[in-house]
């Protein structure tokens, strides 16, 4: 029997409430609840980043930190992707669990496992093959080569486990969850950075595998974080596990197959659309000299933090609204929205200006005290901050725009204040303000993307995409 309701049954704000449910109780309190969890995750994966970087750049020295640095340009490609899927399956996994229809979620949860592994895997095995000619495409340095094919080799053929603790950490959340996997990711960054040092110089029984063993160390985090995420899900009967003949909605069915590919890849574009700015971007500011390229990079490192809150609250806020819209709680998605972008700038804004009166000494953590480099940080820091303050209110906006399954005109807008706006006003303004174009390009493309993408939410023309 179907564990959906009769339309007659459907849920009303005044329903028992489920695990997990985030379509009832007070708004603020429960995005909170659901969103921290998320930041504390994407912290941990921030910091596993770098503690794994300085174990390979310390123990095997800096040719290695190069060939990782290669092969993480094209991990980002491919998790881009696998990450938009996983978007667009939180949000048709939260529609459905809103509407109460938990064998719908199931079906959508199914699918997009079943369609991202194998996806994945034949990935990796095309990238095992074909990963010494793709190292050669990208002029890898040729004192780098052996040890990135080494590195890539491994990252390709363990590609799935990565895979698998997206999908399952993105269902999660469509179903109210971002607890278990936190709990992963604590599991996975431990996990991680002990293994790390162990597996790349060898200890007991162990042989030392160098740089592979570092790709390697990354593959068993992952797999334990899903066997917990995985275990759990069975252990507490959470509503997306598949018993007996619901294994076979892991053979992906043609309607969610359709959604979670057109928009998922639009999702996975906007990363992409992101980064390929940021390269364009560094290329500007390495004409600027060694100094400023130096100031760049330190403060990219403070940025990574600070964007943290918006990305974690505007996933929390499209979970929300897609359950919500799922039980046709259409007056609590404004709420959801307001209530969310206050609790992003407030967070943002915040942490803006710790950034900002601590500068000096944040940024000796990446630079020598006296370094020209510094005064240079310093002097871009409070301009490029109050950008990152404004793209949360388009975070945020377009998130509750994703949850309707409109992902198109978030896209397209990215696009507009990625290029036209930030890189288009740098070459307009060179001229005229120098290097300080590079800085002042930032909230002049904030500016456009929020007027744009606060227009087109006024309009509401992007609700008519859920039924696309």
């Amino acid at each position: 029997m179907s564990d959906a309701l009769a339309p007659s049954q459907a849920p009303s704000h005044n329903a028992q409430p489920m695990r997990g449910d985030l379509t009832q109780g007070p708004i603020l309190k429960t995005l909170l609840l659901f969103s921290i969890p998320t930041l504390i995750s994407n912290l941990l994966q921030t910091l596993n980043g770098t503690i794994n970087s300085i174990w390979v750049g310390k123990l095997i020295g800096e040719s290695a930190l190069a060939a990782t640095a290669n092969v993480n340009i094209i991990m980002f490609l491919m998790m881009a992707t696998v990450f938009g899927f996983g978007m667009a399956t939180t949000v048709r996994v939260g529609q459905s669990f809103g509407a109460r229809d938990l064998d719908a979620a199931r079906v959508t949860f199914g699918s997009g496992v079943g369609f991202c592994t194998v996806l994945s895997a034949l990935i990796g095995v095309v990238g095992w093959i074909f990963a010494d000619p793709l190292l050669h495409l990208m002029a890898t340095p040729e004192a780098s080569r052996i040890e990135a094919l080494a590195y890539l080799r491994v990252v390709f053929i363990t590609l799935p486990f990565g895979t698998l603790s997206v999908m399952l950490s993105m269902g999660l959340r469509g179903i109210g969850d971002s607890r278990l996997p936190l709990y992963a990711m604590i599991l996975t960054v431990s996990i991680d950075i002990a293994a790390n040092p162990l597996l790349i110089r060898g200890i007991g029984p162990i042989p030392p595998l160098g740089i592979a063993g570092s790709a390697l160390s990354t593959a068993l985090a992952n797999f334990a974080g899903c066997a917990l995420m995985a275990g759990m899900i069975y252990a507490r009967d959470l509503p997306l596990r598949l018993r007996e003949g619901e294994w076979a909605y892991l053979r992906p069915r043609r309607g969610e197959l359709r959604f979670i590919v057109t928009k998922g890849l639009p999702m996975g574009a906007q990363m992409l659309v992101v980064s390929s700015a940021g390269l364009v971007m560094i290329g500007l500011v390495n004409r600027e000299g060694v100094a400023t390229s130096a100031a760049y990079g330190a403060s990219m490192q403070l940025w990574n933090y600070l964007q943290m809150p918006a990305f974690a609250i505007a996933s929390a806020v499209s979970a929300m609204v897609a359950q919500n819209v799922g039980a046709g709680l259409h007056q609590r998605v404004r709420a959801i929205t307001w209530q969310g972008m206050w609790a992003n700038e407030a967070f943002t804004a915040t942490l803006a200006v710790l950034i900002v009166l601590f500068d000096k000494p944040l940024l000796h953590m990446f630079l020598m005290p006296g370094s020209p480099a510094v005064p240079i940080a310093q002097h871009m820091q409070p301009i490029v901050s109050i950008s990152f303050v404004l793209f949360g209110i388009m975070m945020v906006l377009g998130g509750t725009m994703r949850a309707y399954g409109a992902v198109m005109l978030p896209l397209a807008i990215m696009v507009v204040a990625m290029y036209p706006a930030r890189i288009g006003f740098y070459f307009a303004t060179h001229a005229l303000l120098g290097s300080e174009a590079l800085w002042w390009a930032y909230p002049f493309s904030a500016v456009v993307a929020v007027g744009l993408t606060a227009g087109f939410y006024r309009l509401g023309n992007w609700r008519k995409a859920r039924d696309a």
